[in-house]
């Protein structure tokens, strides 16, 4: 079950101004499955975002990025989102694109549009062609179902083998006007960057200037998405959406100094780190949510290093289900990490406990001190490397037998 997660309270999911949401059955791999969502956007709105850096990514991939001119081609006036589950469609070649490209064109003609104007995302199994025949009849349906309140509704549908869905919002004040984010995201398993390690959508209806948004996003995914992993596999689906759609009437932002940046920026981190940690907190059969905070690194590369090869190792994770304070196996992953270390200078925590220091096991530390702690469902792994002011933090969680099962059985 997830760790201390529980779904978000539709009421607390506040609309966007300026977006609509739609759901709809087309029927991908379940029967009356709610597996067809579009995201219509106001005239105007600004759309910026991040991708997997899997060199087999999927064919929706490829046609966002065309239609963002992230390729080096003109690109934007993105009028809508369209999303199904139960595919894919990863490995399939240019006929995958070609049924991408067959979905943003039946779009586009739903919202009186170009097909240049429509964003696909795709997300469940690999290796298998898109079923366009299901999702064409199922989109007039998505359309008859926009409303602004339909987070909870497309947080739901977006859903694969997650258990909860993910949502969250914040408001703030901008320029004397009431300013909101809302998010929402899947993912619980295959989850590790580069880039966003899942499906991950962020709207306001502030108003950015466009220069501002790539930035933006790529700054915000750094601190969130890609801050946790679930089992080290980057996904061939990856990708992080930032939509800014002006209307909530504050002047607009365009200087990426100015305060209204930083709270603007502060709110969208909010609510993407929550929604990050939430993946962690639904990893496949999870029991245990871990927090891997390194400090004292030169730089914050190194300090996500370090995290990184303890959070993914399976070693610990497997450690961490059973409760076993084998606490040897996360200083065998700080010394694999790959970075240049004087061991006797660093120290190690779990929770409070100190567990090593001077290049061994702390004198004060016992196994009793070690096992209470690994017996919690949030735990928290600290290693100070003494080298510099640098910190960063990954979130991650364990490996139980539940991990193996859902995954063997993923096609079934």
């Amino acid at each position: 079950m997830p760790v201390n997660l529980v779904a978000p309270d539709p009421a607390a999911l506040k609309p966007v101004a300026g977006v609509r949401l739609g759901i709809a059955s087309a029927g991908i791999k379940k029967p009356g499955r709610r597996d067809i969502t579009l995201i219509e956007l106001a005239p105007g709105s600004q759309v910026a975002g991040v991708f997997t850096q899997n060199r087999f990514c999927a064919a929706p991939v490829t046609v966002c990025k065309q239609h963002l001119g992230l390729n080096g081609q003109p690109g934007g006036d993105i009028r809508a989102l369209v999303i199904n589950t139960g595919n894919a469609n990863a490995g399939t070649g240019e006929e995958g694109l070609r049924r991408a490209r067959q979905t943003c064109d039946a779009v586009a003609g739903l919202f009186g549009c170009k097909a240049e104007n429509i964003l696909p995302f795709s997300t469940g199994v690999i290796l298998e062609p898109l079923p366009v025949d299901k999702i064409l009849p199922a989109l007039p349906a998505a359309q008859a179902d926009l409303a602004p309140a339909h987070w909870s509704e497309a947080a739901h549908a977006i859903m694969t083998t997650d258990i909860v869905a993910k949502g969250a919002s914040r408001q703030i004040q901008l320029s004397g006007k009431t300013v909101t984010v809302t998010g929402i995201a899947k993912g619980s398993g295959m989850i590790h960057p580069n880039m966003a390690t899942m499906l991950g959508y962020l709207a306001t209806d502030a108003a950015v200037a466009p220069a501002l948004m790539q930035a933006l996003v790529r700054d915000v995914a750094d601190v969130s998405f890609n801050c946790v992993t679930v089992d080290g596999d980057t996904s061939t689906n990856d990708s992080f959406v930032l939509i800014a759609t002006g209307q909530a009437g504050n002047a607009e932002i365009n200087d990426a100094a100015s305060a209204d940046h930083a709270a603007l920026k502060t709110a969208l981190t909010e609510v993407a780190v929550e929604l990050a940690q939430a993946m962690a907190r639904d990893g496949e059969g999870a029991t245990k949510f871990m927090s891997i905070e390194i400090v004292g690194g030169r730089d914050r590369a190194e300090c996500k290093q370090i995290a990184y090869a303890i959070a993914r190792s399976p070693l610990v994770k497997t450690a961490f289900f059973a409760s076993d304070p084998n606490l040897g196996r996360i200083l065998a992953a700080i010394g694999y990490a790959g970075v240049d270390l004087d061991v006797n200078t660093l120290k190690v925590w779990l929770g409070d406990v100190l567990v090593a220091e001077n290049g061994g096991r702390a004198a004060s530390y016992t196994e009793a001190a070690g096992a209470a702690v690994m017996k919690e469902s949030d735990i928290t792994v600290r290693v100070a490397l003494a080298r510099g002011t640098a910190h960063a933090t990954v979130w991650t969680c364990d490996f139980s037998y539940d991990y193996v099962k859902i995954n063997a059985e993923y096609r079934t």
